[in-house]
């Protein structure tokens, strides 16, 4: 198995997630464990915080990192040309950005239990973003809330003209900056049952 490339199989996109949630699972315990009663629930509010700032760290590298930047660009890219194949970061690289951008600043700022909160909130939110992008690309639900992400990441792939839609677990920021979708291309996909 390959770590570095884009393209995976079932069991190395599983293995992924599976690591996002043993070490969710190892920063929870270790902050039930060490960190003190009245304490506790300022740990619960990073957290939330780390997971209410993912959607802007997700809307950001998906407009201005991978739709921009090169090599993640093209990277990009191939997800475009072929949504169905399993291509996703390696998880050595999404876990080294996020200890390096999210985990080290914290500790230096807030200490070792904070930065944990933080970081936990972050992953969960990570986590949340990669099964909702597998289950708009793969999955086939009724339920109302995922039929919605699911048009939404479909009017980000075939809207051409004008990229919009970066946002895959919320549109939130898409509206605070923006990049909502033209009338016209919302109406191309939104009666659509399976998009991809």
């Amino acid at each position: 198995m390959d770590i570095f490339k884009l393209e995976h199989d079932k069991v190395a996109y599983r293995a992924d997630i599976a690591l996002y949630c043993i070490t969710i699972a190892a920063l929870a315990v270790y902050l039930m464990s060490h960190t003190p009663r009245g304490v506790r629930l300022q740990m619960a509010a990073l957290a939330l915080a780390g997971l209410a700032s993912w959607t802007a760290i997700e809307y950001a590298m998906h407009r201005f990192l991978l739709h921009g930047l090169q090599p993640f660009r093209s990277w990009h890219d191939r997800h475009h040309q072929r949504p169905k194949a399993i291509i996703f970061t390696p998880t050595i690289l999404s876990l080294a950005w996020q200890f390096a951008l999210i985990f080290i600043p914290a500790l230096f700022a807030l200490g070792l239990s904070r930065a944990c909160a933080l970081t936990a909130g972050m992953l969960t939110g990570y986590l949340a973003y990669t099964i909702t992008h597998h289950a708009v690309h793969h999955g086939h639900s009724d339920n109302p809330w995922l039929k919605r992400r699911k048009r939404w990441h479909a009017i980000h792939h075939h809207h051409t003209d004008k990229p919009a839609c970066y946002g895959v677990t919320t549109e939130f920021w898409d509206r605070v900056f923006g990049s909502t979708p033209a009338a016209e291309a919302a109406g191309k996909v939104k009666n659509k049952p399976d998009v991809y």
